[in-house]
């Protein structure tokens, strides 16, 4: 059975997306094109404001991408350098709040240690949060334009400070089209297809339709798809 997984590729410890791996045990081949691209917004400020660690207790990070946006702070202006001598260590000084064990990765992989990645979701790691945090100083946020407002409103409910910084948003992927043309041309009609964000079912949904024709009917949609891996969850 053909299915069609609309998110980026990303290639794991065996060097194959670990959604395509997962469903191959299951007989599904799948597929994967991505639907949303991003540009990086604010990365001047983004990469003072990581200057100054003694201004912060710490920081928050709810996606990769904000993860991504502090890299390509790292390689601008010798910041590379600095960020090894002293100010990594300054941070890891600090908490440092993340999402998922995904983002939790790509934090680890710039030098700094992790708390919270196993929450969950935004809700959750903000009650982790509150349930730890006693620093006076306000936590760094790197966020999209999209974020979810649960995670500010729940600290500031608490009393702690938070500093938000937007430095991305989310755009339609330049080659959406294109791509989904090309795979119905090759593959056909897939059996299911999965949406991984309102975004990218807003950005997709209209080209699926058109190459999809009466056909649409018999496709199985997902809004979500969920992978526990060693014990596998789709829904």
């Amino acid at each position: 059975m053909k299915v069609l997984l609309l998110k980026d590729p990303k290639e794991d410890d065996c060097g194959q997306d670990p959604y395509v791996r997962e469903l191959g045990l299951y007989g599904l081949e799948a597929t994967l094109i991505p639907v949303l691209s991003f540009e990086f917004l604010s990365l001047p400020s983004l990469s003072e404001k990581l200057s100054h660690p003694e201004g912060y207790g710490g920081l928050i990070f709810t996606s990769p991408r904000a993860v991504e946006a502090v890299e390509r702070c790292l390689q601008k202006d010798a910041k590379a350098e600095v960020w090894k001598k002293s100010l990594k260590e300054k941070w890891n000084a600090k908490s440092v709040y993340v999402v998922g064990n995904a983002t939790a990765s790509l934090v680890n992989r710039i030098g700094l240690h992790t708390e919270g990645e196993t929450c969950g979701n935004a809700e959750k790691l903000a009650e982790y949060i509150c349930s730890r945090e006693s620093s006076t100083l306000p936590l760094l946020f790197p966020c999209g334009t999209l974020r979810r407002e649960i995670l500010p409103t729940m600290l500031t409910d608490k009393g702690i400070l938070l500093e938000s910084i937007t430095i991305y948003q989310t755009i339609p992927h330049p080659g959406i089209q294109g791509n989904l043309s090309s795979y119905y041309t090759q593959q056909g009609v897939p059996a299911s297809i999965t949406f991984f964000s309102p975004s990218g079912l807003t950005h997709s949904l209209k080209h699926i339709q058109e190459l999809s024709g009466d056909s649409i009917g018999q496709i199985k949609g997902c809004a979500t798809i969920t992978l526990s891996f060693g014990n596998t969850l789709i829904s």
